[in-house]
């Protein structure tokens, strides 16, 4: 007998349906594919169900289907911003701000203005200010000369010390007796005064004594940095500490404001900030963890395990800081300040995994790196593989041994190249580093080739611009945007496909939605850009130019140009 096949059965196939019409067609342009370039494509309910010539659309294109003519424009995958503020940055806009890289006459200068415009027994707040460029670690009597009775306290560039005056000193109740709190410190003089220089934890003891902001101005704050990173082509974001600002139910109270007025286009993670000490934290996270609004999803922790490698000493590095601190001979002066112990930590990264929450570390010091990587070690050989892609976050520095243990354990790196192109922050921590750790600052190429996934974030606003292109060139060229004589680091530099790919394809991956975002395919969400150029064929040095046009999230304009 043979094999028998029905001979009519082809025939019997139901009669091809016509495409549906689409909501939206945008033709005449350059569209980037997974498979290399097309002229357009269709969009219905906010997915993707076309791409190809403009042939191939006209079956989608029915009475009511909106058409737009690209005239030559540049479409790709909306970008991933893996760690960002967007409270902070929109309450920092209402704040005393004071330009990076401002020398100490230009701080006193604004320093003076904004004490002039606070009304009596108000606070002034805000930042930045950076050691490097004022030529020492300021101190209180140098405000004290600019704001008389008024309470200033302001953050250096990193957020990671705080300098208050004799004022907010006083409110706060902070002298000569107070001990440092735990994973903080408090800079004193010669004579053991506080000098007004606050550390990590002991920014605290001034902070919680500044009113916090009012859910609206929650709310004004986190509209505002949602227009301004719709502006740069940002259309999925995680927010990496959730309560920092103004508290976790009224950070909360504020996307649930914009929620009930269906003003949350993002796709958003929120990371909750733990305190292991404040068992608060873990109550409100256990609380939080349970609620979605629109698209935003509570579902992760964030976890501060060290500080910054600038004059401060507060990253914790594996070997000793280059240069001594004034004054300090202390461990914490040599190595920095592991925040969380390894046993706490790894019971509370165990805990959060069996809830199904993702983790993120701020980890800078390579000693923070690894306590990050032992914790999902632990996590995952108490529970197994949960499938959720705990992220080390920053990796300034990381020992070549932990590059190569993150793979296996299903770890993610990410990596802040907002923060290195050579700026004030960089030449102070290269000077506190040393020469020779510095060669391998911010090891993008390492992580990426090691096999674990690579992820960006820009930090913002502890930098100045949450805007990703000036970081995507700085990716390639390791130079400032434009391209200078420095390069940092040279050896760790990547390709603009590989860049790219990180802030699409990666961020999609670790937000658990690949296969659905990060790139324009039939099926896939319809979040997508349209930009002025074509950063894979411009000159790199170019790249930080682009300007985004329009941006769509599920088939929805959200941010179009002035001028388009």
């Amino acid at each position: 007998g043979g094999e028998e096949t029905a001979p009519d059965a082809l025939s019997e196939a139901p009669p091809e349906q016509a495409p549906v019409a689409a909501d939206l067609v945008l033709r005449n342009g350059a569209v980037k594919t997974p498979d290399g370039w097309v002229g357009a494509l269709a969009v219905r309910d906010g997915s993707i169900v076309a791409v190809g010539d403009a042939a191939a659309m006209e079956p989608f294109v029915g009475p009511e289907t909106q058409t737009i003519d690209l005239a030559g424009d540049v479409v790709m995958p909306g970008l991933h911003d893996m760690h960002v503020h967007p409270i902070f940055g929109g309450v920092r806009q209402t704040e005393c701000f004071i330009p990076q890289g401002s020398t100490l006459p230009q701080l006193q200068e604004r320093v003076a203005a904004c004490a002039q415009g606070t009304a009596d027994g108000a606070w002034v707040t805000g930042g930045q200010w950076d050691a490097a460029t004022i030529g020492e670690v300021p101190n209180r009597q140098m405000v004290d000369a600019v704001s008389g009775e008024t309470p200033i306290l302001l953050t250096d560039t990193s957020g990671h010390s705080a300098l208050a005056n004799s004022a907010a000193l006083a409110i706060a109740g902070v002298t000569a007796a107070t001990e440092d709190p735990p994973g903080g410190i408090i800079e004193r003089d010669a004579n053991g005064e506080p000098t007004g220089v606050l550390r990590e934890t002991a920014i605290g003891l001034v902070r919680s004594f500044v009113p916090a902001p009012p859910v609206d101005a929650l709310r004004d704050a986190l509209l505002w940095a949602q227009q301004e990173m719709l502006s740069y082509g940002i259309t999925a974001y995680t927010e990496a500490a959730h309560g920092f600002v103004g508290g976790y139910d009224e950070e909360f109270a504020a996307y649930e404001a914009l929620g009930n007025e269906g003003a949350l286009p993002h796709r958003t993670r929120v990371c909750m900030t733990w305190d292991p000490s404040a068992p608060e934290t873990e109550e409100a996270i256990g609380r939080l963890s349970t609620e979605t609004i629109a698209d935003v999803r509570f579902d992760c922790v964030k976890i501060f395990l060290d500080g910054v490698p600038t004059d401060s000493h507060t990253a914790a590095m594996l070997e000793p800081y280059e240069r001594p601190m004034e004054g300090r001979d202390d461990e914490a002066s040599q190595y920095g300040l592991l925040l969380v112990d390894q046993d706490t930590l790894n019971t509370g990264v165990t805990k959060f995994d069996a809830m199904g929450l993702t983790v993120k570390f701020h980890a800078a010091g390579d000693a923070a790196v690894r306590a990050g990587l032992n914790a999902i070690e632990a996590a995952r050989a108490a529970n197994g593989d949960s499938g959720l892609r705990h992220s080390v976050g920053h990796c300034t520095f990381v020992d070549e041994a932990d590059v190569a243990r993150a793979a296996a354990i299903g770890a993610t790196f990410e990596v802040s190249p907002y923060l290195w192109m050579p700026s004030p922050i960089m030449d102070d921590i290269g000077r506190e580093i040393g020469e020779t750790r510095m060669r391998r600052v911010w090891p993008i190429r390492d992580l990426m080739k090691s096999g674990a996934l690579l992820v960006i974030g820009s930090d913002w606003a502890v930098v100045p611009s949450v805007n990703p292109w000036p970081a995507i060139e700085a990716m390639v060229t390791r130079q400032a945007p434009g391209g200078n004589d420095a390069s940092i680091s040279p050896g760790q530099a990547i390709s603009i496909e590989e860049a790219l790919d990180l802030f699409t394809v990666n961020g999609a991956k670790q937000m658990g939605r690949e296969g659905r975002a990060g790139a324009i395919a039939p099926g896939m969400m319809a979040d997508f850009i349209v930009i002025d150029r074509n950063p894979y064929e411009v000159p790199i040095t170019d790249v930080h130019k682009v300007q985004t046009k329009r941006t769509f999230i599920g088939g929805e304009l959200v941010f179009e140009a002035d001028d388009v």
